[in-house]
């Protein structure tokens, strides 16, 4: 077991490690395991979503249920981070880790043999409370394994790792139903984590060194179950609220968050007083570039998670292209986050400090504002060629931003509190991409049935083999996409069926061509408020002091 000593002098990028015991020799190939796992978490969190019509039909799953298998996961991930990241600091972060990953490995196999809908949704469940416990040691263990020299180059490996994953998980999702191994269809998903958990269970093991806090902290069960339920009741309606019509319990419950979270606060305050071992360390948002770096992190979430929301939407809802036209069309994305990246913390934000991330944000706005552009401009013409400058501007923004802000967040946090840190990292992501998926896609879906009113009054006129339909392919327009669920098929649409088999391939086409527009206009009106979200980003980086006052980054 490593030691650990006191923390590097203020404004140092990472972490000390033990002295006395020199750098980890095993280090890198203990980054690789964590990045992996990393890696693992975030892709399922995408890749259910392309599996969801098979699942439909080999289980009968319900639509409540499809919804759980989504929510279930990323509502218990989120809700567990926080006491996942303190659990690190008291039993030990390699332990845990180990242990969430064993958790996650065996989740996904009840998931990959699961017998009924109902199974599937509780092993999801299970996997997402074991990756909250698995997930906040990564930046944990970086933070007390690797020196200030190297923790650049780390820091970008995990942003690079995270891009990716975020548009890995329809294009993998799609490949692997589509080669459809040993015929096991939609359970190909979880059966891909079995031999790679395994592989990184041995590994972490192998490679790892442990490391916990050196203060005697104990479990704060009480703090665990006040932010377990304030983040319980902030997240549910967020994540739910939308696809049920916000009915009286999400508002309810979204009032109710703030005072449990308040209480929770006062009781962290007296656990500090008490006894010194609380489940979050406030003092932690004493230290400027931790507080406001959080604070900058949980808005910036909203944007990534609320643009590729609209995206796909546009593209496969609108456009009709599959999940692996759309995940190809990710690929500069993926590409921009690494390059740029790992530019930023070696070369870029040693030298600029706070304006890299300036120019990181910048760089992200042109791109949503030209995507915006583009699409309006290309109609239903757009290629994936079209995203290649717009997604790249995105990718490389993101890389400028999010690496150096990671790092940037952990330059004063002594080791000892490197697990709860990293939980309140974690979380505030997750409720980022909670809130942007929330807002970013409550605008989406609300302007839908406004657009679709609006390009059905310019589709309708140019169709003459339509008129005497007007009115009614009108309402069917509008109610089809003004509806939570805009697969189903709404009455007004049925009335419609029957008669002249012309005139109903003519219906079926203005429809679809309305549909088209509706899509290509809402996914501009959205972008242009993501636009919105990054200009309140840039105010709030001005929150961060202009550069450490010691950079580690090589």
């Amino acid at each position: 077991m490593s030691q650990e000593v006191e923390p590097a002098p203020a404004g140092a990028i990472g972490s000390p490690v033990a002295a006395a015991d020199g750098p980890h020799p095993h280090r890198w190939l203990a980054l690789m395991v964590l990045l992996v796992a990393t890696f693992m978490d975030l892709l399922d969190v995408n890749i259910v979503t392309v599996a969801i019509p098979s699942i439909q039909e080999d289980l009968g799953a319900s639509a409540a249920a499809v919804q759980a298998l989504t929510v279930g996961y990323t509502l218990c991930f989120a809700v567990v981070l926080i006491t996942g990241g303190r659990l690190g600091d008291i039993f030990g972060r390699k332990r845990m880790f180990l242990t969430g990953v064993a958790g996650f490995v065996l989740a996904s196999a009840l998931c990959a043999f699961a017998p009924t809908s109902e199974v599937l949704v509780g092993a999801r469940v299970l996997q997402g409370i074991a990756a909250a416990v698995m997930v906040p040691q990564v930046l944990a263990i970086i933070h007390v394994t690797f020196p200030p020299q190297e923790i650049g180059r780390v820091v970008s490996l995990y942003a690079s790792m995270i891009g990716l994953a975020i548009v890995a998980g329809p294009l993998l999702g799609g490949l692997l139903i589509s080669w459809n191994p040993a015929d096991l269809g939609w359970r190909t998903i979880f059966v891909v984590n079995l031999p790679i958990g395994a592989a990184a269970l041995v590994a972490g093991w192998m490679w790892m060194r442990e490391s916990r806090s050196p203060r005697a902290n104990r479990l704060d069960l009480v703090g665990m179950v006040l932010v377990t339920a304030g983040l319980l009741l902030l997240l549910l309606p967020l994540l739910r609220g939308r696809e049920l019509g916000w009915p009286v319990w999400s508002i309810v419950s979204l009032v109710a968050s703030a005072p449990v979270l308040a209480v929770f606060v006062l009781y962290e305050r007296y656990k500090t007083a008490k006894d010194g071992s609380p489940l979050v360390a406030l003092s932690l948002f004493k230290i400027r570039t931790f507080g406001a770096g959080v604070g900058t992190q949980l808005l910036f979430s909203c944007i990534p998670a609320g643009f590729f929301l609209s995206w796909t939407l546009y593209l496969q809802g609108g456009l009709g292209w599959s999940a692996l036209h759309t995940g190809l069309t990710a690929i500069p994305f993926s590409l921009g986050v690494p390059i740029a990246g790992n530019l930023a913390v070696r070369k870029l934000f040693p030298r600029y400090g706070r304006n890299c991330l300036f120019a990181g944000a910048l760089l992200m706005l042109v791109g949503l504002l030209l995507y915006a552009r583009i699409a309006q401009l290309a109609g239903e013409t757009i290629t994936s060629w079209h995203a290649v400058v717009p997604m790249l501007l995105l990718g490389s923004g993101m890389g400028m931003l999010l690496a150096p802000l990671t790092g940037m967040i952990l330059t004063e946090v002594e080791p000892r509190e490197a697990g709860s840190a990293s939980g309140l990292i974690n979380a505030a992501g997750q409720l980022g991409a909670a809130l942007g998926v929330a807002i970013i896609g409550g605008i989406f879906f609300s302007a839908l049935a406004t657009n679709a009113g609006t390009q059905a009054d310019r589709v309708l006129p140019d169709v003459p083999a339509v008129a005497s339909q007007q009115t009614a392919i009108r309402t069917c327009a509008t109610e089809a996409l003004g509806q939570a669920d805009i697969t189903a098929v709404p009455q007004s649409c049925r009335t419609l069926a029957g008669g002249d088999p012309g005139q109903q391939a003519a219906i079926g086409s203005t429809l679809a061509d309305i549909k088209t527009r509706t899509f290509i206009a809402t996914f501009s009106e959205a972008l242009y408020w993501a636009s919105a979200g990054l200009a309140a980003v840039i105010c709030l980086l001005f929150l961060l002091p202009r550069r450490p006052r010691r950079l580690g980054m090589s």
